[in-house]
């Protein structure tokens, strides 16, 4: 028995703990916004709007939509089966609402997906070769951003014939990833002369290989909290271009078009269902991003303090 005792012993002594792993980026993401209360709710109303836009919209026929029928215009709140309201041309706020609320999510989103990808290209590049390389294409970066940005698109979009949404989203593309591209570079620049990129220059691998498999995992973090932010400032440039009369088409429902009722003062007196419904949603989005966005930058934050 003594005997099987010290082997125990010795067994249990020859025993290596195992090393544990430092948490995902996703993991710390994923318990920063469940333990922030006001975060968590921000995301679950995220989550509901975006059934109600898009799960709704499965069920709504676009043409009968905005189809005009002056008979049934200026009903208030519930009158006439119309929930929310109908506008001049007796179509119903509710409808134009999940409608628009879509279009301006999707909107939103697909500009952020393209000025993502061409920001984090360009500052991938600048940040990793520096020198002279950065100084033209941060020159490049510089001109673009000085021009008014927002005149020249309200005039493209007056001049440009047959224009669309996907037109909209590639004129706000054309602008929109000069800031994206600063913010990478300037997290590219700080990993740049970490060990691990001497390292892996070291063992003969190549620049794209260090770049896209060594530097951009290091930045994940930093890329979810730029989306999510991003995200909701494009979706807000969408809806102030329609507001104004420059966004998508007038045929298009948008939470910037209804939103434009709102320039009426008897609208905003009288008829307050044509426009404080797109009011509060867009308030209510921009709101639940930015709660969501702050508890992700702490996530970041609390990730490269793990690293």
């Amino acid at each position: 028995m003594a005997e099987k005792e010290n082997k125990k012993n010795e067994t249990v002594k020859n025993e290596k703990p195992k090393a544990s792993l430092p948490p995902s980026g996703f993991k710390v993401v994923m318990r920063e916004v469940f333990h922030d209360k006001v975060a968590f709710t921000a995301f679950i109303i995220i989550v509901l709007i975006l059934i109600f836009t898009f799960g709704g919209s499965l069920f709504l026929n676009k043409s009968q939509i905005t189809e005009i029928n002056i008979a049934d215009a200026y009903y208030g709140w519930g009158e006439a089966g119309h929930l929310l309201g109908t506008d001049d041309g007796g179509r119903d706020i509710l409808k134009l609402l999940i409608m628009g609320g879509r279009n301006s999510i999707l909107i939103g989103v697909s500009v952020t997906v393209i000025t993502e990808v061409i920001g984090l290209v360009v500052g991938l590049v600048s940040g990793y070769y520096g020198g002279g390389i950065d100084s033209i294409i941060m020159r490049i970066v510089d001109f673009v951003q000085i021009l008014p940005q927002f005149p020249i698109i309200i005039v493209l979009t007056t001049v440009i014939p047959n224009y669309n949404a996907v037109t909209l989203v590639w004129l706000m593309s054309m602008f929109y990833w000069t800031t994206t591209a600063r913010y990478y570079r300037s997290f590219v620049l700080s990993q740049r002369d970490r060990d691990y990129v001497l390292a892996s220059k070291t063992s003969g691998s190549s620049d794209l290989q260090i770049m896209f498999r060594e530097v951009l995992p290091n930045i994940t973090s930093m890329i979810i909290i730029d989306v999510v932010l991003t995200v909701a400032g494009n979706i807000g440039i969408e809806t102030s271009l329609s507001f104004l009369g420059y966004g998508l088409p007038t045929t298009t429902p948008s939470l910037g078009t209804l939103i434009g009722f709102a320039n009426d003062p008897v609208n905003v007196v009288n008829r307050p269902w044509l426009w404080l419904p797109a009011t509060v949603l867009l308030l209510v989005i921009s709101l639940s991003i930015n709660y969501v966005g702050r508890a992700l930058q702490r996530a970041g934050d609390a990730r490269q303090r793990e690293n």
